[in-house]
């Protein structure tokens, strides 16, 4: 088996920061004397550590955010939207900077990053729009002189529970419509990349948001916990595996909470014979070896239907030794590290499981990785994938692409519509017929026709299927204006006194 190379090097000890919540405007030290470690993944020193939080402390930030809300609720609408504006314009001009704590702690190459923060912003931009998105339905004249009118009113205050492959992204995702919408809000970030939601409260006290409205605590299950049994919160978001989803979206709404859980996935990519074999090739390369592979949305199994199997093999093959691996900071490197050592080791160990369950490893990654003590793996290519095996099965959530060979369409679509899995999926062809036949019988929430990462702008929703999705509700766009708001009706009447009496009958619209 090929060992990864850990050889350490000689280097400055680096300054170990603290990172603290966020409460009530301010940074607030962590007292519970527990803390996390943060890594620069690509030269696996520890940089940060970052306060775990106690459920006292979780207490504390929702008493914080309920007792800001009876105010914030009040705010125009007006107002708002120009707070969002501000807010857009700030992380605009900082994309950098956030994008720099992104490549620092999570490892992600800085384009890449930079790709991030446009992606979060989107949302932001959406949210502007929040006077619009809250319009309600009136009717005049339902009954004589009654008029019946629909609003929306925020829920109090929710909080969002985001994962480490997006620290700024999936934020903005979940704060920029709740906190548009009129909540309060408590983001309880990963505590292997917790930075960049500080700067985040920073822009948006800046741009006016009042104290209060944005809170941060760090930690670990003890702060997950807490917030989902916590009565004073009304709602959570949450990105992040299949089984924590579960375990958070079971949790919450024993607890009476409206959650939206977002899981895991495995995303089937679908070659059919009379696909542009070099765009599919580059296309599985860039969606599978993106961001190192830890993207939701990566496509971790190609599926080739009849004789396009050995093109495109060989297509994706002689493409990746052009892929340049190392520090996110380094120019022309586009791929990092892994998040953790342990992650990177948990990766590698698919391409000797695939070997021994009959793949054929194509090339191998931990042969390709750089030298050094980051978290590096270097792009694998397994083929001859069967369901049976680990390296389909399971969501690997690194840089190692699966191909599976199939003669039929309809061999190809049971594979994916079999999955466990139903988040992202993508047909390459030249048959129009075929890809929509596809999107309408495809199990899946997003589908992308010669699009292989087809994730929704932000006017429409993102989420999955099946065990990708806990809940009913996807995240941003319509669906995430409505997660964060409840309906009310109001029937309302008029009269002249003179006109009022006693009836004890149902009331009828006549």
């Amino acid at each position: 088996m090929t060992e990864l190379a850990t050889a350490p090097r000689d280097r400055p000890t680096p300054q170990i920061a603290r990172i603290s919540h966020w409460i009530g405007g301010t940074l607030v030290a962590g007292d519970s004397g527990r803390s996390g470690p943060v890594y620069n993944p690509a030269t696996g020193e520890q940089t940060g550590a970052v306060d775990f939080a106690t459920a006292a402390e979780v207490d504390r930030a929702v008493q914080v955010a309920r007792e800001t809300f009876t105010t914030w609720r009040t705010v125009s609408l007006s107002r708002r939207s120009e707070i969002m504006f501000r807010l857009r314009q700030l992380v605009d001009a900082h994309r950098e900077d956030l994008a720099r704590i992104l490549t620092a702690e999570h490892g992600k190459v800085l384009s890449d990053a930079m790709g991030e923060v446009a992606r979060g912003l989107e949302v932001i931009e959406f949210a502007c729009g929040i006077p619009t998105l809250l319009k309600g339905g009136f009717s005049e004249q339902v009954s004589t002189g009654i008029d019946v009118y629909s609003i929306r009113q925020p829920l109090g205050v929710v909080a969002g529970i985001t994962p480490f492959n997006f620290p700024a992204m999936v934020p903005m995702w979940m704060f920029a419509p709740a906190i548009a919408c009129g909540n309060t809000f408590i983001l309880k970030p990963s505590e292997k990349d917790p930075s960049a939601s500080l700067l985040m409260a920073r822009l948006m006290q800046e741009a006016g948001l009042p104290d209060g409205v944005f809170n941060v605590v760090h930690g670990d299950k003890v702060a997950v916990e807490a917030l989902l049994e916590h009565p004073g919160v009304s709602a959570v978001s949450f990105v992040g595996s299949t089984p924590i989803a579960r375990f958070v979206y079971e949790t919450g709404t024993r607890h009476g909470k409206r959650v939206q859980a977002l899981g895991g996935a495995k995303n089937h990519m679908i070659v059919l014979p009379d696909a542009d074999v070099d765009m599919a090739a580059d296309a599985a390369v860039s969606a599978a070896f993106g961001s190192a592979g830890e993207r939701c949305m990566a496509v971790s199994q190609v599926v080739t239907v009849g004789d396009v199997a050995d093109r495109l093999v060989e297509a994706i093959r002689v493409r990746l030794p052009k892929i340049k691996v190392g520090a996110g900071t380094e120019p022309d490197v586009e791929m990092g590290p892994l998040i953790t050592r342990e992650h990177r080791d948990r990766v590698a160990s698919y391409i000797e499981q695939g070997r021994e369950q009959g793949a054929t490893v194509v090339a191998d990654g931990r042969e390709t990785a750089p030298e050094g003590d980051g978290f590096f793996l270097g792009v694998s290519l397994l083929d001859n994938v069967t369901p049976e095996m680990d390296a389909y099965r399971d969501e690997i959530f690194g840089p190692v692409l699966g191909v599976t060979r199939v003669e039929t369409y309809e061999e190809a679509l049971r594979l994916v519509n079999e999955n466990p899995y139903g988040n992202g999926t993508a047909i390459f062809t030249r048959d129009g017929g075929v890809a929509r036949q596809f999107q309408f019988d495809v199990e899946a929430g997003m589908v992308g026709v010669n699009v292989p990462i087809p994730v929704p702008v932000a006017y429409y929703s993102f989420g999955g299927w099946k065990a990708s999705l806990f809940g009913d509700s996807h995240i941003y766009g319509p669906e995430g204006i409505t997660f964060y708001t409840r309906g009310k009706v109001v029937t309302s009447r008029w009269p002249d006194p003179a006109t009022s009496k006693v009836d004890l009958g149902f009331p009828q619209t006549r």
